[in-house]
């Protein structure tokens, strides 16, 4: 792979820290953008002194000032991993209308500020790439999960109308991780829902998996698009 300034979301645990090491080992350049700065810190000091960012995804005036702040440092952006997610489930009939307006502002809006922030840039130095993660919940729906479900077949959609709009220059991928080690239960309010997810958890894969997904995915050849990768446990 050549080098690529690769900005990643929610980078500070599971599967954006995982990109995030895998990339930089790649010879990336990595940008780290999460809400906890301190593991942002220990993490750019591991895989040598990445740039990193407190990022709130569900500000967009906050992920406009990251990417330009991204741009002023390095140039450009090569690369936007829309990673940043959070899983609080619950049945419907629980009305936790809090936790499914934080599923909405982080999961889909977060991933629609990322593009109104990146596709200008994209778009004026004449190439780019959106890494989306959307999840297994973008192709079928489970009991307690219909929220978190309805946000992530929103990003696959959203991800191939982008595809269809920007053309040949701008390559979109989605990444649809199964269940994954990572710290998306630990969000989970409601009782139930937290028991059936242990169950649920039972077979995992590293967050490592899902990184090499997105490795792969980066480093075809610019015409090459890979538009969508599914990654679950073999069990």
């Amino acid at each position: 792979m050549s080098g690529k300034i690769v900005v990643i979301t929610g980078a500070s645990s599971g599967i954006g820290r995982a990109t995030a090491e895998v990339l930089a080992e790649a010879g990336h350049r990595v940008v780290l953008g999460a809400r906890r700065v301190e593991r942002l810190a220990e993490l750019s000091a591991k895989i040598g002194d990445a740039s990193y960012r407190r990022l709130d995804v569900t500000d967009s005036a906050d992920v406009q000032s990251f990417v330009d702040w991204v741009v002023a440092g390095h140039g450009r952006v090569d690369v936007i991993v829309n990673n940043a997610g959070v899983m609080p489930l619950s049945a419907l009939e629980r009305l936790k209308l809090g936790e499914w307006n934080r599923m909405i502002d982080v999961n889909l809006r977060g991933v629609l500020h990322g593009i109104a922030a990146g596709l200008p840039v994209m778009q004026r130095q004449g190439g780019g790439h959106f890494v989306n993660v959307a999840s297994i919940g973008a192709h079928e729906v489970v009991p307690t999960a219909a929220v978190y479900c309805a946000t992530k077949y929103a990003v696959w959609a959203l991800s191939e109308g982008l595809r269809q709009e920007t053309g040949p220059d701008i390559r979109v991928t989605t990444i649809s991780p199964g269940v994954t080690e990572s710290e998306l239960a630990d969000t989970i309010t409601d009782a139930d829902a937290a028991e059936g997810m242990r169950t649920y958890r039972a077979n995992t894969i590293p967050a490592t998996a899902i990184a090499r997904a997105i490795a792969y995915a980066i480093e075809q050849p610019a015409q090459v698009d890979v538009n969508e990768i599914i990654v679950r446990p073999a069990a």
